[in-house]
């Protein structure tokens, strides 16, 4: 992929924060990928990606090495060098190097079996973190990592062919119809949620639709189809347009709030291709 000339003054704003943390490549110097937001090396990578950037050139390459130096002989991900390493840290160390093309990466594949090792009893992914105390909510998995996993899950071939996915699909379903905040981070449905959030960062009816897109027993859903027709019914001239941006990316063209997005529709697109295989 080629960075279209739009976006060229995006990708060099991108690129001016890479220095922000004290070291190279969005990050600190004891190498804490995840710090930043909304400029963490994590982050950074996704938005030069989704810009048309080549994972293969500087300075993504370097940064696919940086994250693979985090990543541990039992298939996690310790983003940051000091503290636990909790489940949603290697849920989105493996979907950053999933959409680099790493998915068919020994380590990744360990990973991936891994995360099926400790999926939680209710289909999802949970991490053993109470930063909003303990009640009968955290008992259930957090449905934004849940989500992250899906899609980390469809790169690496296992899509509509695991059967315990079907589970994860079933919870982030089933949060459909309750709404209700769920997981020790307490992740609801509710008026943020319905809108339409882009670049891909948080739990949103936009991300929430595209990845559960890519799985049959989704597409096949009611609940999906009722997500599917509320992102539809935001829509104008049958292009996405983006309701809410985090406010440090507000004045990248790529994403500008109340404006119809291209790539941003060409992700609904790719939704409406998965509704295809039917």
């Amino acid at each position: 992929m080629t960075v279209d000339d739009q976006y060229e003054a995006d990708v060099a704003r991108i690129l001016s924060h890479r220095f922000d943390l004290g070291d190279d490549f969005w990050t600190t110097a004891d190498r804490r990928l995840i710090k930043g937001a909304p400029f963490s090396t994590l982050e950074s990578v996704l938005y030069l990606m989704e810009l048309g950037m080549d994972p293969g050139a500087s300075p993504l390459k370097e940064c696919s090495d940086l994250i693979f130096e985090t990543w541990q002989e039992d298939g996690r991900f310790k983003l940051a060098p000091k503290g636990a390493s909790y489940p949603c840290q290697t849920i989105h160390g493996a979907n950053v190097l999933c959409q680099m093309g790493y998915a068919d990466d020994q380590r990744i594949q360990k990973t991936l079996r891994h995360l099926l090792d400790i999926q939680h009893d209710d289909g999802g992914w949970r991490c053993n973190k109470f930063s909003f105390g303990r009640g009968k909510e955290t008992e259930a998995s957090n449905p934004f990592p849940t989500l992250v996993a899906l899609n980390v899950f469809r790169f690496g071939g296992y899509a509509n062919k695991e059967p315990a996915l079907d589970l994860a699909v079933d919870f982030l379903l089933d949060h459909w119809t309750t709404r209700a905040p769920l997981g020790p981070c307490h992740y609801g449905i509710g008026s943020l949620f319905m809108q339409v959030e882009y670049p891909f960062r948080n739990y949103n009816l936009f991300i929430y639709v595209y990845v559960l897109s890519f799985y049959d027993r989704a597409r096949k859903d009611s609940r999906f189809l009722e997500a599917l027709a509320a992102l539809q019914a935001k829509m104008i001239d049958g292009k996405i347009v983006v309701e809410r941006v985090v406010p440090k990316l507000a004045k990248f063209s790529f994403c500008k709030k109340g404006q119809p997005s291209m790539l941003a529709t060409g992700r609904y697109n790719e939704i409406m291709a998965n509704l295809e295989k039917q």
